[in-house]
C-alpha cells in the first residue's frame, strides 16, 4: 500500500509492478499520478487515524510505503505490531516526517554537524530564535515538502511574514517552525543511501542540485567533489539511517563548504525529487528500482555510474482545476539524448512541478553543459 501518490510514488509503483507486486495507491485527491498505474486506489484524509486504520483493515497490506509527510505516522507502530512491514520502519517514518525529531536526532543524539538552529511555536518565539541564531536565517515548517512554507529572513522586520508563510505552508496539524542559520556553502548534494535487510548500506554517486523557493529546479549526477567530503557525507548518512532502522532508499541532503566541510541538512526516507535524474540512466538502477529492491528484500549487488545526466523541472505558471494540456513536447523530443516525463497531475498551481526534462551523455561529460541542455529541453514545454 502506497500512502501518497505523487510523481515519486508513480515511478515507484512502476518499479514494483515490474517485480510482480499488487499496489493500492492512496492520496487525499483522486487521479493522483501513482493511482494511474496502480491496481487500486483509495481517497482518504491520511491525517485522520480512523480513515487510515479503516483502509489498512480493509486491504490488509503486507507492506506500507509512505510517500508524503502528511500522514498520522504514529499509527505505523501499531501496524508493525500486527506484522505489517512499514518502509523503511515506523521509527524512521515518525522521525523523518518531522524536522524537529530528525534534527534533534542528528545533532543532539548522534553528534552530526548541522547548522545552528532553534524552534518556535509563535511569531514572538520566532523573533527570539532569530535573535539567538542571527541573520540571515532560513525558516521552515516542521512538516512540509518541496520547499512549501520555506523562506529566508534577512532583516528583523521580515519575521512576521516568514512566520505567516511557514504556517500556511505547513502540512499536518503541527504549528511550529524551525529557524536555522544560513550556511555559507559552496554547493549542496543529495546522497541517495540504500539500506538493506542484510545489513549492508550502499551509496549512489552524489547528486548536485539547485533550488528556488526551497524546491529543486535542476539536478545532476555525478558531482565533482573531494573524496574526504564524500566520505564524511557517507559516514553521516550511514550513521543516521542506521539509527532510524529499516530497508529502503533515503535521500540525505548535505551542504558542502570547501572551508568548513560537510553539514547535514535534511533526510527523506524514500526516493528524492532530485534523484529523478537517475531516470536518465545515470546509474545501473534508478532510485525507484533501488527502493523497490530494498523494500522487497531483493539483492542489490552494486550501484554503478553508467553516464553523466541532468534533470530540469517543468513548472505550471497558473492555477487551474482542469486537466492541463502540454505543448512543445514534440520540439523537446527533437533534441538528441533528451527525454521528458509528464507526471499526470490533474490540476495546476503556480510553480507546481508537472514534469521533468532529462538528458545524458558519457560519464566524463561536463555536468554544467548537461544542466544547460536539460533547461533548454524543459523550456520547450508549456503547461496550458
Amino acid at each position: 500500500m502506497l500512502l501518497g501518490s505523487g510523481e515519486l510514488g508513480k515511478e515507484f509503483v512502476i518499479a514494483v509492478k515490474r517485480l510482480g507486486q499488487y499496489v493500492i495507491a492512496v492520496d487525499s485527491y483522486d487521479n493522483a499520478p501513482a493511482m494511474q498505474v496502480a491496481d487500486k486506489r483509495e481517497v482518504i484524509n491520511m491525517l485522520a487515524a480512523s480513515q487510515l486504520d479503516s483502509i489498512v483493515e480493509k486491504h490488509k497490506p503486507d507492506i506500507i510505503v509512505p510517500e508524503i509527510e502528511a500522514i498520522r505516522t504514529e499509527r505505523f507502530y501499531e501496524y508493525e505490531k500486527k506484522g505489517i512491514q512499514v518502509v523503511p520502519s515506523a521509527k524512521a517514518a515518525n522521525f523523518t516526517m518531522n524536522r524537529k525529531a530528525i534534527r534533534d536526532l542528528a545533532a543532539k543524539e548522534l553528534g552530526i554537524k548541522t547548522a545552528p538552529y532553534a524552534y518556535a511555536k509563535s511569531m514572538e518565539e520566532l523573533a527570539d530564535a532569530v535573535e539567538k541564531i542571527g541573520l540571515p536565517c532560513v525558516v521552515k515548517p516542521l512538516m512540509s515538502s518541496s520547499g512549501k512554507g520555506q523562506s529566508v529572513i534577512r532583516k528583523k522586520d521580515e519575521v512576521a511574514a516568514a512566520w505567516k508563510y511557514a504556517v500556511e505552508g505547513s502540512r499536518g496539524d503541527i504549528v511550529e517552525v524551525i529557524a536555522e542559520s544560513f550556511i555559507k556553502f559552496d554547493y549542496e548534494i543529495t546522497l541517495l543511501t540504500v539500506t538493506q535487510n542484510n545489513g549492508e548500506t550502499l551509496f549512489c554517486p552524489p547528486i548536485g542540485h539547485r533550488q528556488e523557493r526551497g524546491d529543486y529546479q535542476e539536478s545532476w549526477q555525478p558531482v565533482p567533489m573531494k573524496n574526504e567530503h564524500l566520505e564524511t557525507a557517507r559516514q553521516m548518512a550511514a550513521k543516521v539511517t542506521k539509527a532510524l532502522t529499516g530497508s529502503g532508499i533515503w535521500g540525505v541532503e548535505f551542504f558542502i563548504s570547501e572551508k568548513d566541510g560537510v553539514y547535514f541538512s535534511e533526510l527523506s526516507p524514500r526516493p528524492h525529487d532530485t534523484g529523478m535524474v537517475t531516470l536518465a540512466g545515470s546509474q545501473n538502477f534508478s532510485e525507484f528500482e533501488l527502493h523497490a529492491r530494498a523494500v522487497l528484500g531483493l539483492p542489490i549487488p552494486e550501484i554503478t555510474l553508467e553516464r553523466a545526466a541532468a534533470s530540469a523541472v517543468i513548472l505550471a505558471t497558473a492555477e487551474n482545476n482542469k486537466w492541463p494540456e502540454y505543448s512543445g513536447v514534440e520540439e523537446a523530443c527533437k533534441i538528441s539524448k533528451a527525454d521528458v516525463r509528464i507526471f499526470g497531475k490533474p490540476s495546476t498551481r503556480r510553480y507546481r512541478r508537472m514534469g521533468v526534462a532529462l538528458t545524458w551523455d558519457k560519464p566524463e561529460t561536463n555536468v554544467v553543459t548537461l544542466v544547460e541542455k536539460a533547461k533548454e529541453i524543459a523550456a520547450k514545454i508549456k503547461v496550458n
